[in-house]
Protein backbone atom coordinates (compact mmCIF):
# COMPACT_ATOMS: atom_id res chain seq x y z
CA UNK A 1 0.00 0.00 0.00
CA UNK A 2 3.10 2.26 0.00
CA UNK A 3 2.39 3.54 3.51
CA UNK A 4 4.88 4.54 6.20
CA UNK A 5 6.05 1.16 7.50
CA UNK A 6 7.78 2.61 10.56
CA UNK A 7 4.55 4.35 11.58
CA UNK A 8 2.52 1.18 11.01
CA UNK A 9 4.94 -0.83 13.15
CA UNK A 10 4.94 1.76 15.95
CA UNK A 11 1.13 1.86 16.10
CA UNK A 12 0.88 -1.94 15.96
CA UNK A 13 3.35 -2.35 18.82
CA UNK A 14 1.73 0.31 20.99
CA UNK A 15 -2.01 -0.08 20.40
CA UNK A 16 -2.61 -2.65 23.17
CA UNK A 17 -0.19 -1.34 25.80
CA UNK A 18 -3.12 -0.24 27.95
CA UNK A 19 -4.68 -3.69 28.15
CA UNK A 20 -5.03 -4.99 31.69
CA UNK A 21 -4.35 -8.49 33.00
CA UNK A 22 -7.02 -10.85 31.61
CA UNK A 23 -7.83 -8.50 28.72
CA UNK A 24 -11.30 -7.01 28.53
CA UNK A 25 -12.35 -8.68 31.79
CA UNK A 26 -9.68 -6.78 33.69
CA UNK A 27 -10.66 -3.55 31.97
CA UNK A 28 -14.31 -3.97 32.95
CA UNK A 29 -13.39 -4.71 36.57
CA UNK A 30 -11.11 -1.67 36.86
CA UNK A 31 -13.76 0.51 35.25
CA UNK A 32 -16.42 -0.75 37.67
CA UNK A 33 -14.13 -0.44 40.71
CA UNK A 34 -13.23 3.15 39.91
CA UNK A 35 -16.79 4.25 39.18
CA UNK A 36 -18.07 2.60 42.38
CA UNK A 37 -15.89 4.82 44.59
CA UNK A 38 -17.64 7.71 46.37
CA UNK A 39 -17.49 10.81 44.19
CA UNK A 40 -17.11 13.07 47.22
CA UNK A 41 -13.82 11.40 48.15
CA UNK A 42 -12.50 10.59 44.66
CA UNK A 43 -14.09 12.88 42.04
CA UNK A 44 -11.74 11.78 39.25
CA UNK A 45 -12.58 8.10 39.70
CA UNK A 46 -15.81 8.67 37.78
CA UNK A 47 -13.68 8.81 34.62
CA UNK A 48 -13.34 5.05 34.94
CA UNK A 49 -10.91 2.98 32.90
CA UNK A 50 -10.62 2.45 29.14
CA UNK A 51 -7.71 0.55 27.60
CA UNK A 52 -7.31 2.84 24.56
CA UNK A 53 -6.91 5.85 26.84
CA UNK A 54 -4.59 3.82 29.06
CA UNK A 55 -2.39 2.98 26.07
CA UNK A 56 -1.96 6.72 25.50
CA UNK A 57 -1.21 7.26 29.19
CA UNK A 58 1.50 4.61 29.00
CA UNK A 59 3.38 6.31 26.17
CA UNK A 60 2.67 9.89 27.33
CA UNK A 61 3.09 9.60 31.09
CA UNK A 62 3.83 6.23 32.63
CA UNK A 63 6.93 5.30 30.64
CA UNK A 64 9.87 7.13 32.23
CA UNK A 65 12.90 6.72 29.99
CA UNK A 66 14.19 10.28 29.75
CA UNK A 67 15.83 12.54 32.35
CA UNK A 68 13.75 15.67 31.68
CA UNK A 69 10.26 14.50 30.71
CA UNK A 70 7.81 11.66 31.19
CA UNK A 71 6.62 9.54 28.32
CA UNK A 72 8.30 8.44 25.11
CA UNK A 73 8.03 11.72 23.16
CA UNK A 74 6.19 10.01 20.31
CA UNK A 75 5.01 11.93 17.25
CA UNK A 76 1.40 13.02 16.74
CA UNK A 77 0.67 10.34 14.14
CA UNK A 78 1.79 7.48 16.41
CA UNK A 79 -0.15 8.80 19.39
CA UNK A 80 -3.25 9.34 17.25
CA UNK A 81 -3.01 5.82 15.83
CA UNK A 82 -3.03 4.30 19.30
CA UNK A 83 -6.57 5.62 19.86
CA UNK A 84 -8.76 3.22 17.91
CA UNK A 85 -12.03 4.28 19.55
CA UNK A 86 -12.82 6.94 22.11
CA UNK A 87 -15.94 8.25 23.82
CA UNK A 88 -16.88 11.85 22.98
CA UNK A 89 -16.74 13.01 26.59
CA UNK A 90 -13.24 11.59 27.01
CA UNK A 91 -12.22 13.15 23.71
CA UNK A 92 -13.48 16.49 25.06
CA UNK A 93 -11.27 16.04 28.13
CA UNK A 94 -8.30 15.26 25.92
CA UNK A 95 -9.01 18.22 23.64
CA UNK A 96 -9.22 20.55 26.65
CA UNK A 97 -5.82 19.37 27.85
CA UNK A 98 -4.29 19.27 24.36
CA UNK A 99 -6.08 21.67 21.94
CA UNK A 100 -6.02 20.52 18.31
CA UNK A 101 -4.47 17.29 19.53
CA UNK A 102 -5.15 13.59 19.16
CA UNK A 103 -8.67 13.81 20.58
CA UNK A 104 -9.95 16.30 18.01
CA UNK A 105 -10.84 13.81 15.25
CA UNK A 106 -13.36 12.08 17.53
CA UNK A 107 -15.17 15.38 17.99
CA UNK A 108 -15.20 16.51 14.35
CA UNK A 109 -15.74 13.10 12.77
CA UNK A 110 -12.45 12.83 10.90
CA UNK A 111 -10.71 9.56 10.03
CA UNK A 112 -7.29 8.55 11.36
CA UNK A 113 -4.29 8.12 9.05
CA UNK A 114 -4.20 5.24 6.58
CA UNK A 115 -1.50 3.66 8.76
CA UNK A 116 -3.81 3.71 11.78
CA UNK A 117 -6.72 2.39 9.72
CA UNK A 118 -4.54 -0.46 8.48
CA UNK A 119 -3.58 -1.44 12.04
CA UNK A 120 -7.25 -1.52 13.04
CA UNK A 121 -8.05 -4.00 10.26
CA UNK A 122 -4.88 -6.04 10.80
CA UNK A 123 -5.98 -6.42 14.41
CA UNK A 124 -9.27 -7.98 13.31
CA UNK A 125 -7.59 -10.35 10.86
CA UNK A 126 -5.09 -11.44 13.49
CA UNK A 127 -7.32 -12.00 16.50
CA UNK A 128 -10.03 -13.83 14.57
CA UNK A 129 -7.49 -16.31 13.20
CA UNK A 130 -5.72 -16.73 16.51
CA UNK A 131 -8.95 -17.13 18.48
CA UNK A 132 -9.91 -19.98 16.15
CA UNK A 133 -6.45 -21.49 16.62
CA UNK A 134 -6.55 -21.09 20.42
CA UNK A 135 -10.11 -22.40 20.63
CA UNK A 136 -9.34 -25.63 18.78
CA UNK A 137 -5.96 -26.26 20.41
CA UNK A 138 -7.46 -25.76 23.88
CA UNK A 139 -10.22 -28.26 23.13
CA UNK A 140 -13.01 -25.71 23.48
CA UNK A 141 -13.81 -25.88 19.76
CA UNK A 142 -13.55 -28.63 17.15
CA UNK A 143 -12.76 -28.42 13.46
CA UNK A 144 -16.18 -29.96 12.82
CA UNK A 145 -17.86 -27.11 14.72
CA UNK A 146 -16.03 -24.55 12.60
CA UNK A 147 -17.89 -25.80 9.53
CA UNK A 148 -20.95 -23.94 10.84
CA UNK A 149 -19.22 -20.79 9.54
CA UNK A 150 -19.62 -20.81 5.74
CA UNK A 151 -16.24 -19.17 5.09
CA UNK A 152 -14.38 -21.66 7.29
CA UNK A 153 -16.34 -24.54 5.82
CA UNK A 154 -15.19 -23.47 2.37
CA UNK A 155 -11.55 -23.16 3.48
CA UNK A 156 -11.58 -26.57 5.17
CA UNK A 157 -13.10 -28.15 2.07
CA UNK A 158 -10.33 -26.65 -0.07
CA UNK A 159 -7.69 -27.92 2.35
CA UNK A 160 -9.21 -31.42 2.44
CA UNK A 161 -9.37 -31.52 -1.34
CA UNK A 162 -5.77 -30.45 -1.78
CA UNK A 163 -4.36 -32.47 1.15
CA UNK A 164 -6.76 -35.36 1.90
CA UNK A 165 -4.38 -37.18 4.26
CA UNK A 166 -3.69 -34.34 6.73
CA UNK A 167 -4.16 -34.96 10.44
CA UNK A 168 -6.20 -32.45 12.44
CA UNK A 169 -3.12 -30.66 13.77
CA UNK A 170 -1.86 -29.84 10.29
CA UNK A 171 -5.40 -29.06 9.09
CA UNK A 172 -5.68 -26.44 11.83
CA UNK A 173 -2.35 -24.87 10.88
CA UNK A 174 -3.41 -24.82 7.24
CA UNK A 175 -6.75 -23.25 8.17
CA UNK A 176 -5.34 -20.41 10.27
CA UNK A 177 -2.67 -19.70 7.66
CA UNK A 178 -5.35 -19.52 4.95
CA UNK A 179 -7.56 -17.28 7.13
CA UNK A 180 -4.70 -14.84 7.60
CA UNK A 181 -3.76 -14.92 3.93
CA UNK A 182 -7.27 -14.33 2.63
CA UNK A 183 -7.90 -11.60 5.19
CA UNK A 184 -4.67 -9.79 4.33
CA UNK A 185 -5.12 -9.90 0.57
CA UNK A 186 -8.77 -8.89 0.82
CA UNK A 187 -7.81 -5.79 2.83
CA UNK A 188 -5.01 -4.95 0.38
CA UNK A 189 -7.12 -5.34 -2.75
CA UNK A 190 -10.18 -3.58 -1.32
CA UNK A 191 -8.10 -0.70 0.04
CA UNK A 192 -6.28 -0.17 -3.25
CA UNK A 193 -9.62 -0.02 -5.05
CA UNK A 194 -11.05 2.38 -2.44
CA UNK A 195 -8.05 4.71 -2.73
CA UNK A 196 -8.25 4.77 -6.52
CA UNK A 197 -11.98 5.49 -6.51
CA UNK A 198 -11.69 8.18 -3.82
CA UNK A 199 -8.79 9.89 -5.58
CA UNK A 200 -7.39 11.19 -2.27
CA UNK A 201 -4.00 12.85 -2.73
CA UNK A 202 -2.91 13.81 0.77
CA UNK A 203 -3.13 12.73 4.41
CA UNK A 204 -5.56 15.60 5.04
CA UNK A 205 -7.85 14.33 2.29
CA UNK A 206 -7.79 10.88 3.91
CA UNK A 207 -8.73 12.39 7.26
CA UNK A 208 -11.66 14.32 5.82
CA UNK A 209 -13.05 11.40 3.81
CA UNK A 210 -16.50 10.44 5.19
CA UNK A 211 -15.56 6.79 5.83
CA UNK A 212 -12.42 4.76 6.42
CA UNK A 213 -10.65 3.84 3.18
CA UNK A 214 -8.95 0.74 4.55
CA UNK A 215 -11.27 -2.21 4.96
CA UNK A 216 -12.72 -5.51 3.84
CA UNK A 217 -14.79 -6.21 0.76
CA UNK A 218 -18.50 -6.61 1.47
CA UNK A 219 -18.16 -10.39 1.05
CA UNK A 220 -15.26 -10.67 3.49
CA UNK A 221 -17.02 -8.32 5.87
CA UNK A 222 -20.00 -10.69 5.99
CA UNK A 223 -17.68 -13.66 6.53
CA UNK A 224 -15.97 -11.92 9.44
CA UNK A 225 -19.34 -10.96 10.93
CA UNK A 226 -20.50 -14.59 10.84
CA UNK A 227 -17.21 -15.73 12.37
CA UNK A 228 -17.43 -13.21 15.21
CA UNK A 229 -20.98 -14.31 16.01
CA UNK A 230 -19.87 -17.94 16.04
CA UNK A 231 -16.88 -17.22 18.31
CA UNK A 232 -19.00 -15.16 20.69
CA UNK A 233 -21.52 -17.97 21.11
CA UNK A 234 -19.20 -20.98 21.10
CA UNK A 235 -15.89 -19.71 22.50
CA UNK A 236 -16.23 -16.45 24.42
CA UNK A 237 -19.33 -17.75 26.21
CA UNK A 238 -18.06 -21.30 26.65
CA UNK A 239 -18.65 -22.44 30.27
CA UNK A 240 -14.92 -22.93 30.88
CA UNK A 241 -14.16 -19.45 29.58
CA UNK A 242 -16.95 -17.94 31.70
CA UNK A 243 -15.54 -19.71 34.78
CA UNK A 244 -12.08 -18.36 34.04
CA UNK A 245 -13.49 -14.86 33.59
CA UNK A 246 -15.13 -15.09 37.01
CA UNK A 247 -11.81 -16.10 38.54
CA UNK A 248 -10.08 -13.21 36.79
CA UNK A 249 -12.69 -10.81 38.16
CA UNK A 250 -12.02 -12.06 41.68
CA UNK A 251 -8.29 -11.50 41.26
CA UNK A 252 -8.66 -7.98 39.92
CA UNK A 253 -11.30 -6.95 42.48
CA UNK A 254 -9.18 -8.33 45.29
CA UNK A 255 -6.05 -6.54 44.11
CA UNK A 256 -7.88 -3.24 43.69
CA UNK A 257 -9.42 -3.41 47.16
CA UNK A 258 -6.15 -4.43 48.80
CA UNK A 259 -4.17 -1.64 47.13
CA UNK A 260 -6.79 0.95 48.06
CA UNK A 261 -6.55 -0.18 51.68
CA UNK A 262 -2.74 -0.22 51.62
CA UNK A 263 -1.42 2.45 49.19
CA UNK A 264 2.16 1.52 50.04
CA UNK A 265 1.69 -1.61 47.94
CA UNK A 266 1.67 0.60 44.85
CA UNK A 267 5.20 1.64 43.78
CA UNK A 268 5.86 5.30 44.47
CA UNK A 269 6.33 6.30 40.83
CA UNK A 270 2.66 5.56 40.12
CA UNK A 271 1.50 8.11 42.71
CA UNK A 272 3.05 11.14 41.00
CA UNK A 273 0.44 13.68 39.91
CA UNK A 274 -2.65 11.49 40.37
CA UNK A 275 -4.99 10.45 43.15
CA UNK A 276 -4.86 7.02 44.77
CA UNK A 277 -7.52 5.27 42.60
CA UNK A 278 -5.74 6.27 39.37
CA UNK A 279 -2.38 5.19 40.80
CA UNK A 280 -3.87 1.80 41.70
CA UNK A 281 -5.44 1.44 38.24
CA UNK A 282 -2.17 2.36 36.51
CA UNK A 283 -0.26 -0.16 38.60
CA UNK A 284 -2.73 -3.01 38.11
CA UNK A 285 -3.15 -2.31 34.40
CA UNK A 286 0.57 -2.83 33.87
CA UNK A 287 0.61 -6.31 35.39
CA UNK A 288 0.76 -9.53 33.42
CA UNK A 289 -1.81 -12.24 34.11
CA UNK A 290 0.78 -14.35 35.90
CA UNK A 291 2.03 -11.53 38.12
CA UNK A 292 -1.51 -10.47 39.04
CA UNK A 293 -2.34 -14.04 40.10
CA UNK A 294 0.86 -14.29 42.14
CA UNK A 295 0.32 -10.94 43.85
CA UNK A 296 -3.28 -11.77 44.66
CA UNK A 297 -2.20 -15.02 46.28
CA UNK A 298 0.61 -13.29 48.18
CA UNK A 299 -1.64 -10.51 49.50
CA UNK A 300 -4.80 -12.49 50.23
CA UNK A 301 -3.55 -16.02 50.82
CA UNK A 302 -6.19 -17.31 48.39
CA UNK A 303 -5.28 -19.33 45.32
CA UNK A 304 -8.00 -18.52 42.81
CA UNK A 305 -6.55 -20.28 39.78
CA UNK A 306 -5.64 -23.95 40.17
Amino acid sequence: LRLNEDLVEAIALAHDLGHTPFGHVGQRVLDDCLKALPAADFPNAADGFEHNWQSLRVVDVLEQKYPHHDGLNLCFQTREGILKHFSSWRAQQLEAAEPQGVGLRFLVGHQPSLEAQLCNWADQVAYNAHDVDDGVRSGLLTLKQLRAVPWLDSLLSQIDQQHPALDDRRRLYALTRQMLSEGVYDVLNTTQMNLEQAGVDSPDAVRRWPVALVGFSSEMGKSMKHLKAFLFKNLYRHPQVVDTMAQAEEVMQGLFARCMDAPELVPQRFHAGVDLPRAVADYLAGMTDRFAIQEHHRLTGRRVFD
